[in-house]
């Protein structure tokens, strides 16, 4: 598995706005599914992580327009549930063995920073909210 699979430095990821950490990472996401398909010859679960991975930042594009805060809400916090689930795909390709532990990590630490960052964002809201 190849793993060029980055984009932004470290340095440029601690920088980033919530949109544009989940843009590099849904880039990133693209080809790992192209990685998979065509040289793992892998396709139900690069299926899998292909749509959540680039639905996190599909749903926080979403939310910068919001209807109202229960709707900026319901996208953030749909953001949230992807990236969760795109978590267990990277781990379930890291431990059968369809990338290597270092992309695995690599992609494992920015979906973490995506996550920590979603969660205080839905808790502020919620709390504003009530």
């Amino acid at each position: 598995m190849n793993t060029r699979i980055i984009f932004a430095s470290e340095e440029e990821k601690r920088n980033m706005k919530i949109q544009d950490l989940a843009l590099d990472f849904a880039k990133r996401i693209v080809e790992l599914y192209k990685e998979l398909r065509y040289n793992a010859k892998e396709y139900v679960i690069s299926n899998q992580i292909l749509r959540s991975g680039t639905s996190i930042g599909a749903n926080v594009s979403e939310s910068r327009y919001p209807q109202s805060d229960a709707d900026y809400l319901s996208k953030m916090n749909i953001a949230l549930k992807e990236a969760s689930e795109t978590e267990f795909w990277i781990m379930l390709l890291r431990d059968c063995h369809y990338v290597t532990v270092e992309l695995a990590d690599s992609l494992l630490n920015d979906c973490s920073r995506i996550i920590k960052i979603l969660t205080i964002v839905v808790r502020k809201v919620k709390n504003r909210i009530k």
